[in-house]
């Protein structure tokens, strides 16, 4: 069963009242149908008001849960067929990043991402999503490998950050994202990076310099994780509830700020109610935009990426 969240309690008190009727109605042979049409009516009604109407710290919790697709579950839903590719060829293989080649419909693409785990022993080995040096200079080695080889580039955001330990910073982990923010921008393939999950600071947008950047409807995109602001602007943890209405840090908020191009929709509840669904949603999505890129050329892309990065942000000049 999959792992309610608070908020979610009134949709699921309905689900269970027409259990319990239709188990009513089998066993006592009473006729209860248009009790439960009547019930189930209102779940749909329930449903569409809970998840549609929806705050920016339930959108947080639906980015967070559990059970979210991760980066592995798209590819294998998105690809016909993928190898993985390890390593960055000077200090060892990150696991908190995936990446390799993976063909769609045909295409060839270059596929990485931010890799979470499923429980404590999966999350122990891809270290939370967090990565470390490692793992950024492999995704810049797969990315300068697609650029010589024509391939298109997919990122897949998903991360509360790069791993801030002390075995990161002595290994460069600045150098690293900043580098990879540098090579994004001059790339001559087509890059999209979407945000899946959590899009947490520089851990997130070392992947995220793009022709396109997408998130997913219940996606968070930040330079900071609420609790983190909360404890910064009111040196306290717990009203990390109030700083994410503050960060405007939702797919929809940031739409409308220019800083992603669009939203991909999930399915009624997010991404975790409905897997494969959802798996389909991306596939159609990624394959259309796509295919948007074609017949363009290596100066129309770069200029295009230049120029959406500086279209971010409203500013007044003083003359």
């Amino acid at each position: 069963m999959t792992k309610l969240l608070p908020f979610e309690q009134p949709v699921e008190q309905l689900r269970t009242k027409i259990e319990e009727l239709k188990r009513a109605t089998e066993d006592a042979d009473i006729d209860m149908s248009a009790e439960v049409q009547r019930l189930e009516d209102k779940l749909h009604e329930v449903e569409t008001a809970v998840y549609t109407n929806i705050s920016a710290w339930n959108r947080v919790q639906i980015a967070r849960h559990p059970e979210r697709p991760t980066t592995l579950f798209y590819i294998e839903a998105l690809c016909d067929d993928f190898i993985e590719l390890h390593g960055d060829r000077l200090y060892g293989d990150d696991a908190a990043i995936v990446g390799g080649i993976g063909t769609i419909d045909g295409q060839a693409y270059t596929i990485i991402g931010h890799q979470r785990g499923r429980n404590t022993k999966e999350n122990v080995k891809r270290n939370f999503g967090m990565p470390h040096p490692e793992g950024y200079r492999k995704a810049l080695r797969l990315m300068k490998q697609a650029e010589k080889f024509n391939r298109p580039i997919l990122c897949l955001i998903d991360t509360k950050g790069a791993y801030p330990g002390k075995a990161a910073e002595e290994r460069g982990q600045s150098e690293a994202i900043a580098r990879n923010l540098v090579e994004m921008a001059s790339l001559t393939v087509p890059i999209v990076s979407i945000v899946i999950g959590e899009g947490g600071s520089g851990g997130a947008l070392a992947l995220g310099v793009a022709n396109k950047v997408y998130m997913l409807e219940h996606a968070t995109y930040s330079v900071i994780s609420p609790e983190g602001a909360a404890s910064i602007l009111w040196k306290d943890a717990s009203r990390a509830q109030q700083a994410a209405e503050a960060m405007q840090i939702t797919a929809p908020h940031l739409l409308a700020q220019n800083v992603i191009d669009d939203i991909v929709p999930e399915v009624l509840g997010g991404a975790h109610k409905n897997p494969t669904e959802q798996g389909r949603i991306m596939k159609q999505f990624v394959t259309s935009v796509f295919a948007t890129f074609k017949g363009m050329t290596v100066e129309q892309l770069v200029q295009q990426r230049y120029e959406k990065f500086t279209k971010i942000g409203r500013f007044i000049e003083n003359e």
